[in-house]
């Protein structure tokens, strides 16, 4: 299995990034403790000269690991016919005990490093880089989770036998199935409707404002964040039905498939990528009141906020396609807007201080 060309890439790739990281370690603490912008030294010429380098070493590599995770979630789906009862990533994740920690853990590097480019991106661009010993603590705290990442990955694909029976996502994410998977499929698909679009118009709109106005951008990670996590939830729960046009296949991988016309990169891309960037607005609000970052974070942030509330709206966009043109028929469309409201109104009336 570890000879595969996908694996040998992303394992490669993953330990390059670590080594790297690794060793720039020396330099980061070299910096955080003798970083001084006003000193003409020679020490500190040097470390301004190294920073320039260091910063585009780890920009390629955290941006490496942005495109690791997309690689690895194909990888696992084309290696899905190699083993028995596996149809689709879930079954070929499900092979190891560490295949979803894996997965799950890619996913959490791939957001703190879009964190972290948000910040680098807005230090560079003042001229006296306030930020320089915050970002490279920050890197610090990274090597670890980046390490603990590429341990998943590699005891994952050590881990893989062809002849081993894993279960496939028809069992992992259904409404009978036990844990996190099955209550989530087993949620109404109306009340699961409202709270996916309902929460996708929260994060357009604060995302929206900010962009406008230039400020509130801790409300663009936090509706950011309930986005996505609601969009994941959403899809897993009624979504997936609409493009299986079954009303008890809930797999969340199975849309990356070719025979669904690969829908599920339509939706993931820009939910990912919107999410990096409202988590990256949040990230960078914390520095507004630098004096060399005052205008500089309010403009990163409203573009980063423009992304954001397109990815955001895009990801409805193809939702609603997907819901209208699907042969599947699960809430009577004729009555659907009237049902759609009726329930909104229901659900809000169970908030405190919401009743009508």
């Amino acid at each position: 299995m570890l000879f595969r060309p996908a694996i040998l890439a992303l394992l490669l790739a993953s330990a390059a990034n670590v080594a790297m990281l690794l060793g720039v370690t020396p330099f980061a603490i070299d910096v955080i403790r003798h970083w001084d912008i006003t000193s003409g030294s020679q020490r500190q010429l040097t470390l301004e000269r190294r920073t320039y380098l260091i910063s585009v070493l780890l920009t390629s590599v955290l941006a490496t690991q942005l495109l690791a995770l997309l690689l690895f979630v194909f990888n696992a789906d084309k290696m899905a016919p190699m083993f028995v009862g596996a149809m689709c990533a879930a079954g070929a994740f499900n092979v190891s005990t560490y295949g979803f920690p894996a997965l799950i853990a890619q996913m959490a590097v791939f957001f703190v490093a879009a964190m972290w480019l948000a910040i680098n991106h807005v230090d560079i661009q003042a001229p006296d880089y306030p930020l320089v010993r915050i970002k490279y603590a920050l890197l610090l705290g990274m090597a670890p989770a980046l390490v603990a990442t590429f341990a998943l990955e590699l005891q994952y694909f050590l881990g893989l036998k062809a002849d081993v029976l894993t279960s496939c996502c028809a069992r992992v994410f259904s409404g009978d199935a036990k844990g996190l998977s099955g209550d989530l499929a087993a949620l109404p698909p109306l009340q699961s409707m409202i709270v996916f679009y309902g929460a996708l118009l929260l994060a357009v709109t604060a995302a929206t404002y900010t962009a406008a106005r230039r400020r509130g951008g801790y409300a663009v990670a936090l509706t950011s964040l309930m986005a996505f996590v609601t969009a994941i939830a959403g899809i897993l729960s009624f979504l997936s039905l609409y493009v299986y046009e079954h009303p008890h296949h809930h797999c969340p991988f199975c849309v990356l498939k070719a025979e669904y016309g690969y829908q599920g990169y339509l939706l993931y891309i820009p939910l990912f990528l919107a999410t990096a960037c409202g988590l990256g607005v949040g990230a960078v609000q914390p520095f507004a009141a630098v004096t060399s970052l005052r205008d500089i974070v309010p403009l990163v942030s409203a573009r980063l906020s423009g992304v954001a509330a397109g990815g955001f709206a895009l990801v409805a966009a193809i939702a609603t396609f997907i819901v209208l043109h699907s042969n599947l028929i699960l809430i009577d469309h004729k009555w659907a807007h009237f049902t759609f409201a009726r329930e909104a109104l229901v659900m809000l009336s169970t908030i405190p201080g919401g009743s009508l």
